[in-house]
């Protein structure tokens, strides 16, 4: 097989004329024609770069990869209105950017948001979705875990360098992803951070906070069972953070009776979402994507 193609960055103009960006790993030489691509969609805060790993091991195997940052995300533009972060204006920007890309049915990996989105598109979008990988989230968010990212989205103390980032992350988050190496959390920091004109800064618009306005102490997040039920008739990976505070074990368990396809993975030592970082786990989707049409 030959070598793999390097990333191409590349961008289209919105509806509304926003600059979108997504990443394009191109299948090796000779695999036109060969198995469909793979569409992976990032959570809420998190960008196209999460996937560079997952990408160039599937790439490897012959496949196309396209990793998209949504809109406030990323190398996208940031919108000067955060009431389009909207999942219906997001789910018309990922299928501009399948169009610009020429692909019509893809596998697709999500990961939290990313993953109601890959839902929503086998539901109004028949026939798009042909394999799934859904990374931490199912069709009910458990609430006390939505409190918690609402806490932290969009809200950054000042930090001085990426050494002050690293230790916030693991302070934070450490409890929960005791499996994350000293390495994994580095990367992941630099997934996340920026370091720009002499500051640490997020990948993000922060106005993205205002997309968790709703979520409220006594209102119950909205559910998406009929979404799902669109991927009853395609193979589905549904991974679990072990520590998840977002996808509970009874939700994990009903969503295997309710799809026949579904396979089941936990990831131990992480929580919400599964950093796609460590081998085993990429193993496993690539497995599991090795199955897909």
């Amino acid at each position: 097989m030959a070598s793999a193609q390097e990333p191409v960055s590349r961008y289209i103009r919105a509806a509304d004329g926003l600059r979108l960006h997504y990443f394009d790993y191109p299948a090796p030489q000779g695999g036109g024609g060969g198995p469909l691509p793979v569409v992976c969609l990032p959570g809420l805060a998190r960008s196209a770069d999460d996937f560079d790993r997952i990408a160039r091991t599937l790439q490897a195997d012959g496949r196309r990869i396209l990793a998209l940052d949504y809109r406030g995300r990323g190398r996208s533009d940031w919108d000067q209105d955060w009431r389009r972060y909207d999942f219906n204006v997001e789910q018309a920007d990922i299928m501009a950017q399948l169009a610009d890309a020429g692909v019509a049915q893809a596998v697709f990996i999500g990961t939290s948001r990313g993953g109601l989105h890959t839902m929503r598109i086998a539901a109004r979008r028949p026939g798009v979705v042909r394999g799934a990988v859904l990374n931490d989230i199912g069709p009910k968010i458990e609430h006390a875990g939505l409190l918690r990212i609402k806490r932290y989205v969009g809200k950054l103390p000042p930090i001085p360098s990426m050494r002050e980032a690293i230790a916030l992350m693991r302070m934070t988050a450490g409890v929960n992803f005791s499996g994350v190496s000293p390495q994994e959390w580095e990367d992941y920091a630099r997934l996340t951070f920026v370091e720009k004109d002499g500051k640490v800064l997020l990948r993000y618009d922060p106005e993205l906070s205002h997309t968790l306005d709703s979520v409220l102490p006594d209102v119950a997040p909205k559910e998406h069972w009929d979404d799902f039920a669109a991927l009853s008739d395609v193979p589905i990976l549904a991974i679990r953070g072990a520590n998840s505070d977002i996808l509970s074990p009874e939700v994990f368990d009903e969503m295997a009776r309710r799809a026949s396809r579904l396979e089941r993975a936990w990831v131990e030592g992480q929580g919400h979402a599964p950093l796609l970082l460590d081998q085993p786990t990429i193993a496993r989707i690539a497995d599991f994507v090795r199955q897909c049409p």
